[in-house]
């Protein structure tokens, strides 16, 4: 795709604002071509979990790929329950206040639907920043995340969802089909274009028995469920308990409310197991590689229903979190109840799922996502085609 050209010298600052492990790995195809574009200006801003050593510290993988950091925010986060989520809402706020109007920024870029982008995006508006949103018009019915992906949705002014059923949605939410454009999944860009390390060199580094097969496992909070964060966790390690040989690579929970109450959970549960690994982080590369060699993915990511359909294995889907999202075939859905992830387990590991998860077609893109971000992201800024002054779509009197 042949970017359009600024015409003049100036060049364009393009704010990042990343804030856990998971959404850099799905934003740094798009940093890349930021920062190594002629006409921009990386503006690279570092917060959130990346700065906490309890979460991994996550910010060396961005200092291992050489990206400049233009700012680095600490915000003291505490994932107890919800009053400390909206606490650390707050220090968000506090944290982010005149940080857009000291960068002076032509857009800024965030990406999904974590609690975090609500104070900073509020604070790019208030800043007349115009946002741009990957991954919005998305449905997840059994999380707080599903309001939270559409309150950022209506900050933002340009929109990058992963699929025509999502471009559809946000302009249903009002905002002009001028605007919003399917671009496809960045996980999917990142199963297509990245250079994986081999099974045998994967299992070596992140120290996994070369003579069992494994499954990978991420767990996090079902926010909106109606069992405490401390059942859920019990009635999936229960499961996994019965399943002797096979090997469970975990990664931890993110910081939603609870999360810290599932990682205590993960951590006791694989210290007594010694089929278990438990992981705070891995870089994008390191993820992706465990997920190819895989049986598959068990838990609740969105990670299970985007990127793991592309390795043609199934993912066995717990819970309400990702409902209301496209899915592949080779995913198996169940309940949050012990019984019922065997069942879905053993069902993943049948011939008949296994053989539709390889010929599974993947919903989420073709594969070329930070290109066409980036191109858009610098049309409306060339072309002056930015006014913060949104009039609302309504779709009974226009065309979707």
């Amino acid at each position: 795709m042949k970017f359009p050209e600024s015409g003049d010298d100036i060049v364009m600052k393009i704010g990042v604002v990343t804030t856990t492990r998971a959404e850099y790995g799905l934003l740094k195809n798009l940093i890349k071509r930021i920062d190594e574009d002629p006409d921009t200006e990386l503006n690279l801003i570092v917060t959130g979990t990346h700065l906490i050593e309890d979460y991994g510290l996550t910010i060396h993988y961005i200092e291992k790929d050489r990206f400049p950091i233009t700012l680095k925010i600490p915000v003291e986060i505490c994932s107890k329950d919800s009053a400390s989520i909206s606490q650390t809402m707050g220090r968000y706020f506090m944290a982010f206040a005149g940080v857009f109007e000291k960068l002076n920024l032509d857009f800024v870029v965030v990406l999904g639907d974590r609690y975090e982008l609500i104070p900073i995006c509020y604070c790019a508006a208030n800043a007349k920043t115009p946002i741009a949103h990957i991954s919005g018009g998305e449905v997840t019915e059994g999380a707080i995340d599903d309001a939270v992906r559409h309150c950022i949705t209506k900050l933002s002014y340009l929109h990058f969802p992963a699929c025509e059923t999502y471009r559809r949605r946000i302009i249903q939410l009002g905002e002009a089909p001028e605007r919003v454009f399917n671009v496809g999944d960045p996980g999917v860009e990142n199963v297509r274009i990245m250079e994986l390390k081999s099974e045998e060199s994967i299992r070596k580094k992140l120290g996994i028995n070369s003579d069992l097969p494994y499954f990978s496992v991420i767990f996090h909070p079902v926010t909106l469920d109606e069992l405490s964060p401390e059942r859920q966790i019990q009635e999936l390690i229960m499961a996994l308990d019965t399943f002797k040989d096979i090997q469970f690579v975990i990664m931890k929970s993110n910081a939603d409310s609870g999360g810290k109450i599932i990682n205590d959970y993960l951590e006791e549960f694989v210290s007594n197991h010694d089929n278990c690994k438990l992981f705070s982080s891995l870089s994008i590369e390191e993820y992706l590689a465990l997920q190819k060699y895989s049986l598959g993915l068990i838990g609740n990511s969105s990670s299970g229903i985007v990127e793991t359909p592309c390795f043609g294995i199934p993912t066995v889907n717990i819970g309400d979190r990702q409902k209301g999202r496209l899915f592949a075939a080779g995913i198996v859905s169940c309940r949050i109840e012990k019984n019922e992830i065997i069942k879905a387990i053993k069902l993943a590991m049948s011939e008949e799922i296994v053989s539709q998860a390889k010929a599974a077609v993947n919903p989420y893109g073709s594969g070329e996502t930070s290109a066409e971000i980036l191109y858009h992201i610098k049309r409306h800024i060339i072309n002056h085609d930015i006014n913060l002054k949104k009039s609302f779509y309504d779709i009974e009197d226009n065309k979707i």
